[in-house]
């Protein structure tokens, strides 16, 4: 496992952070560390919106061939057979 210092953090957040961890019954180092990990999964979470949001998009502008138009094979075959 690795260590990590942070240095220069501001009072009123060390005291925040060690407010949430009493209230959470974890020390101040894991407290850290959950909030560490769910800032992470939050970025991936905002990252699979932005795809989806990217993916309808494309849908959208997905073209559909009219109802009666021949199938892309049925024009293979002719375009083959010239």
């Amino acid at each position: 496992m690795s260590t990590f210092y942070i240095q220069d953090i501001p009072a009123d957040l060390f005291r925040q952070l060690q407010r949430l961890a009493k209230a959470q019954g974890r020390s101040l180092n894991t407290q850290v560390i959950v909030l560490l990990i769910q800032a992470l999964k939050m970025g991936k979470e905002e990252d699979r919106k932005i795809q989806a949001k990217a993916l309808a998009s494309i849908h959208k502008r997905r073209f559909i061939a009219p109802k009666n138009s021949p199938s892309s094979l049925a024009l293979l075959h002719e375009d083959h057979n010239r």
